[in-house]
Order: structure tokens, then C-alpha cells, then sequence
């Protein structure tokens, strides 16, 4: 059989076969005297068996472990961890449809987040805010933070931090309380940093702040993320964040 001839029976692209060569799944048959590749059944079961194997998810590098080894044994082990694999994605796109369950319930609802798909720990955050605070610009510079956050944390300090949040909306009069300090923060839209409103917004805002929160570690030198944080703010708004951090960080001392 030419490769062509091969790759018909088999079901497998001629550029397949050559590939297969190339890493020495595959041993290449004697050439004619006309230079074409001339192949046997014994070629055609060895790449069925690659085709099944390959089928079942295993990789190039795995099938030829398996080859190499005739009684087999290798083969077990692989077929075990590619089970195990398969029940690690099935349980994950099991959690992946459920939360998109819930997304559709959501959008159904119109209680679709702008910002887009969030996690659950999130969602049940900004539900609990609902559209109390929906016409403050602060608000929603906040909002597109933790969806910064969301994204890019690991899912432990996502939970973490949800942990933390969470129960500032419990207390009586915290969204009041967060009401307020968006609403002075708002009135230093244009303000510079020295505005004599910004000591009042910055002890509202420290007032609110969890002390759990890494207050400390965010008023470190070179707090990179903290500058692109508040690079947004205006002067006066910036000076409030930063000296509310402070604050917060020294226990609420003045």
C-alpha cells in the first residue's frame, strides 16, 4: 500500500502518518526502487492502534510509552490517571454549568451584573448591594475593582476576601454608612488634596474598613497596585483613600 492507500483504511490524514514517523511511533517501511513508501497490514495495525489510542486522549508522548511497553502494564497506569483526568473535567463542567444556571436565572431576573460573569462569592456581594448605590461614580469604580479582583485572585483569596466583605452589610446602618462615604467621596470629584473635606471622607471611609483587610501591607513603598488603583481618583479622592487606609491601619487612631 502507498501512504495515501494507508491513511484511506486506517482513517487517519497522510500528514498524521508522516508525523508519526517523524517521532518514531510509526516505523517507516522499505522504499520501491521508485523511492515511494511501501506499506504492510503489520503498518496498518500498528496505526489503528495509535488512532485508538490517541482517541481515547492520550497524548503523543503517552502513546508512545504505551508502545514501548508489549506486556502492556504501562498501559493500565495510563488508561487509570486519563480516567481520573476525565472525572476532574466532568466535575468541573458540571460546576461551570451550574454557575451558568444561575447566571441565566440571574439575567432572567435582570439582576445580571454589568460587569459581567462574577464569581458566586462576588454575585451574592453586589446582590446584597443591589441598586442602593447605583448612581455613585465611586461605586462603580469600586464594583470594577473587585471584578479586577475576582478575575485575577486565586479562588482561596477570592473566598477570603468575600469573607471579609460580606459581613459589613449585616450591621445596621452599613449601607447608610456606605451611602455617605460614597456621597463625600462623589462631592471630591474635582477637588484638589488639600480640600478641607477630605480628613471628614477619609475618617467615613476608615470607619467602613473591615480590620481584617491588608490595610498595611497596601500603604507599603512601591505599592504599585494601590498608585494604578487610585491614579483614577482625583487628588482629593486619592488623599482621602490613602489616609483611610492609615487609619484603618493604625487601629482608627487620629
Amino acid at each position: 500500500m502507498r501512504i495515501g492507500e494507508l491513511g484511506r483504511v486506517v482513517g487517519v490524514t497522510t500528514r498524521a502518518i508522516r508525523h508519526y514517523h517523524h517521532l518514531g511511533l510509526l516505523a517507516e517501511p522499505e522504499r520501491l526502487g521508485n523511492g515511494y513508501r511501501s506499506y504492510g497490514l503489520r503498518h496498518a495495525v500498528e496505526l489503528a492502534r495509535i488512532r485508538r489510542l490517541t482517541e481515547l486522549g492520550l497524548g503523543l508522548a503517552e502513546v508512545r510509552d504505551v508502545l514501548a511497553d508489549d506486556a502492556g502494564r504501562d498501559l493500565v497506569e495510563v488508561l487509570g490517571e486519563l480516567d481520573a483526568d476525565l472525572a476532574r473535567q466532568e466535575a468541573a463542567i458540571h460546576e461551570r454549568r451550574e454557575r451558568l444556571r444561575g447566571l441565566l436565572s440571574d439575567a432572567e431576573r435582570g439582576r445580571l451584573p454589568a460587569e459581567g460573569p462574577l464569581s458566586p462569592e462576588l454575585s451574592e456581594f453586589l446582590g446584597e448591594l443591589g441598586d442602593e448605590l447605583s448612581g455613585s461614580p465611586m461605586a462603580a469604580k469600586d464594583r470594577e475593582v473587585l471584578a479586577l479582583i475576582d478575575t485575577a485572585a486565586p479562588p482561596e483569596e477570592r473566598e477570603r476576601l468575600m469573607a471579609v466583605l460580606l459581613p459589613t452589610l449585616s450591621g445596621p446602618g452599613a449601607l447608610d454608612a456606605a451611602r455617605d462615604v460614597y456621597a463625600r467621596l462623589d462631592a471630591l470629584a474635582d477637588a484638589p488634596a488639600d480640600d478641607p473635606r477630605v480628613d471628614e471622607a477619609a475618617r467615613a471611609l476608615a470607619a467602613c474598613v473591615p480590620p481584617e483587610l491588608p490595610t498595611g501591607e497596601a500603604l507599603a513603598d512601591g505599592a504599585t497596585l494601590l498608585d494604578t488603583f487610585l491614579a483614577d481618583f482625583s487628588p482629593a479622592q486619592a488623599e482621602a483613600v490613602r489616609r483611610a487606609l492609615r487609619i484603618a491601619a493604625e487601629g482608627g487612631a487620629p
